[in-house]
């Protein structure tokens, strides 16, 4: 599977909640879940079920940087972990965390929310995405 996504996660189905048109697929990426708001059409034609081998794909426009453990928000995800690296560019920066055991986050933040959060190498960060923003994949 090649996709433009830069955060690919692989992991294992964990569970899955029905619902009439959507439901919540549970992946197993190193220890930690994350979720994914997927239809219950997709699910079928992936034929996904507890077990089976998934990918977790997210793309970094998609991902919210925060600071501490964990933020009182309706997103399902919040990943702590450690930012490794910042790349600036002219509007936007490319903040790299280190998530979900040795894997890594990459998300897309303005230059400003770069600055207002003071964030740099070391600083511990949160890495945020709501379940909507949560693709599968499968081989």
């Amino acid at each position: 599977m090649k996709l433009s996504a830069r955060n690919q996660f692989a992991g294992t189905i964990e569970k899955i909640s029905e619902g009439a048109v959507n439901g919540i697929v549970t992946i197993n990426v190193s220890g930690t879940p994350v979720s994914a708001t997927i239809s219950m059409a997709a699910i079928r034609e992936l034929a996904l079920e507890p077990g089976k081998s998934a990918y977790a794909v997210i793309k970094a426009t998609e991902v919210m940087v925060g600071k501490g453990e964990h933020l009182p928000l309706s997103a399902r995800n919040q990943f702590p972990g450690k930012v490794i690296g910042i790349d600036k560019g002219a509007v936007n920066s490319i903040v790299k965390i280190s998530v979900l055991g040795s894997n890594t986050i990459s998300a897309t933040i303005s230059n400003a929310a770069v600055e207002e959060l003071a964030l740099a190498p070391g600083d511990d960060a949160l890495a945020v995405v709501k379940a909507t923003s949560v693709m599968v994949g499968i081989d």
